[in-house]
């Protein structure tokens, strides 16, 4: 892996760009297996989809890390919201759309 200022042409820079798609791609894949998991073991907790304080959670983590390293907490904030929906999406269609309980 260059760095960015390593790269002496766009050619390089793409080729760096791709390779890190490749990843983050493979990532998503990784963490779309926990998802398919957490269907399984919301199923027998009898947990709906949804869980709001996960959902604040996880947000308020993501834009934690991203602030830490330089990424704008939004940005990153707005990229796991849409990967949270389809996550709860993909919950919803094994499990139904329900409620949640209060806790």
């Amino acid at each position: 892996m260059r760095l960015p200022s390593e790269c002496r042409n766009m050619d390089e820079l793409r080729a760096q760009i791709d390779r890190l798609d490749q990843e983050l791609v493979g990532l998503l894949v990784a963490r779309t297996g926990y998802i398919d998991r957490a269907i399984d073991l919301k199923t027998s907790a009898q947990l709906p989809a949804r869980i709001e304080a996960r959902v604040d959670e996880v947000l308020e983590n993501v834009r934690r890390l991203a602030a830490q390293q330089g990424l704008d907490p939004e940005l990153a904030a707005a990229l796991w919201e849409r990967i949270i929906e389809w996550s709860i999406a993909r919950e919803e269609r094994v499990l139904g759309k329900t409620q949640e309980r209060p806790e």
